[in-house]
């Protein structure tokens, strides 16, 4: 298996972590049940006891039309796939442009906007073992149970591609900070706001060292500079505490851990 170096400070969208040897992924490896699958790490937290890390190698991006049927490359960037529906007028893709990450990723943990989600049109994904369908995945609310590298998807092709639900989603993500952060810092409990709760309980705004839950939305935890990973697991920490205390709710981590202390610990 090849290897590659990469400098996570600038690779992951929070900005944090150190240089590390990632394996890449080809067709026929066989190994790949001794690493952690990463994608573009848009929703990730490296920590500074990462598991080992696998990528997939660039012959998973691609997108193509057959048999009726779009099928995409799990390496694939979610801006390709989006660029790629607007210019063949295809429908139900017009959210990915405003989730950053490759199409593994998205489809591993459902990803969406609201109702719209990447697993309303899925028809199965392929993955080492070989073709999952749709109805052989258990899956919710960013949350699916599949275990292996997603090396294709295959949707629904429907046409019709509508700009005025690019208008939709981009006014969904204008109050999101520019700040480097990974996105949702915790899933939204049902029936409330995780924003809401982090608030409520006096954090947003609060800063440690170079980490924040930003003023401009209490659940994005961002990276002001040189942000630590060590200050990002006490604010998540205090976050789920004073949450708990205070409303019996336990907030569950929409972002990924990178840690073998955490790892698979959605609360802390």
């Amino acid at each position: 298996m090849q290897r590659k170096t990469i400098n996570f400070k600038n690779y992951s969208s929070f900005k944090i972590g150190g240089l590390i040897d990632v394996a890449v992924f080809e067709k026929g490896d066989t190994s790949y049940k001794d690493f952690y699958l990463i994608g573009s790490c848009n929703n990730t937290l490296v920590g500074n006891n990462p598991p080992s890390l696998m990528i997939l190698g660039k012959e998973f991006d691609y997108i193509k039309i057959e048999d009726n049927r779009l099928k995409i490359g799990g390496a694939t960037p979610s801006g390709k796939i989006a660029s790629y529906c607007k210019k063949h007028n295809i429908a139900n893709f017009e959210f990915v442009s405003h989730l950053p990450g490759k199409l593994g990723g998205l489809v591993f943990m459902n990803a969406g906007l609201k109702e719209y989600e990447i697993f309303n049109h899925l028809i199965d994904i392929t993955t080492p073992e070989g073709v999952k369908t749709k109805d052989e995945i258990k899956y919710g609310y960013r949350t699916t149970n599949i275990n292996e590298p997603i090396l294709e998807a295959t949707f629904e092709l429907l046409y019709g591609f509508d700009e005025e639900k690019v208008e939709m989603f981009k006014k969904m993500r204008s109050n999101q900070p520019s700040t480097p952060s990974a996105g949702s810092c915790f899933k939204n409990p049902q029936g409330d706001y995780a924003g809401r709760l982090i608030e409520a309980v006096g954090l947003k705004g609060l800063r440690v060292g170079d980490m924040a839950f930003s003023d401009e939305h209490a659940n994005f935890l961002v990276n002001y500079g040189n942000g630590k990973f060590e200050d990002a697991i006490y604010l998540i920490k205090e976050a789920q505490k004073r949450v708990k205390e205070e409303f019996d709710i336990s907030l569950e981590c929409e972002i990924i851990i990178l840690d073998q202390e955490y790892l698979g610990k959605k609360v802390l």
